[in-house]
């Protein structure tokens, strides 16, 4: 962690798990303010890190998938995206196959964008982006028994006005489709921004 002057990392004195469950856990965390001596408790959830893909096919579109999802009782327009199991050899592995799962789309060109946190108030994992180039249709999608889903086309250059028009309302995709104008830019250099490894 950089140190920044005047400004010291708290000290963590205990920690335990107080809730597991599929996809995260809640952990509950006793640190010392480097301010005032105090203690306090901060909770924290535990995931694993998590991938975001960007498919774009030969034509300039975006491969997207409308699907339900329960923290917003509602359907939501995303890119394919999933968490990095633990038989995946790289994010970069992962988000290519939950680009093959969600969407029937593959690449041979799944190159990074980059990687952020999430939410680093309570979250201490990653979400890494990739764009995948030349995506083609090679399948159909194999969603799981948990998902309602559907996979959309939509045009590189209508993507600003989904974003502005809240039809993609997910901060993580937003943050995708931020990278990717960047990468079009030519902002970015060959390993992506915010140290994303493959």
């Amino acid at each position: 962690m950089a140190k920044r002057p005047g400004i010291r990392p708290w000290e963590r004195l205990e920690s335990e798990t107080v809730w597991n469950c599929r996809v995260f856990s809640l952990r509950r965390d006793r640190s010392r303010s480097p301010r005032t001596g105090d203690d306090h408790d901060f909770f924290v959830l535990d995931a694993c890190d998590w991938v975001n893909v960007v498919p774009i096919t030969p034509d300039d579109r975006v491969v997207l998938v409308r699907q339900y999802r329960h923290g917003v009782a509602d359907f939501t327009l995303e890119i394919p995206g999933g968490m990095v199991d633990p038989e995946d050899e790289s994010p970069q592995h992962a988000a290519r196959r939950e680009m093959r799962e969600e969407t029937g789309y593959d690449s041979d060109d799944v190159v990074p964008l980059g990687r952020i946190h999430p939410n680093p108030a309570i979250q201490g994992n990653h979400c890494h982006t990739f764009l995948a180039r030349g995506a083609t249709l090679v399948a159909k999608p194999s969603f799981d028994g948990t998902e309602e889903a559907e996979v959309e086309l939509v045009p590189v250059e209508d993507l600003p006005r989904l974003v502005a028009e809240g039809v993609i309302s997910h901060a993580l995709v937003v943050v995708a489709f931020y990278w990717h104008e960047l990468a079009r830019r030519g902002a970015l250099g060959p390993g992506g921004g915010g140290r994303t490894r493959g």
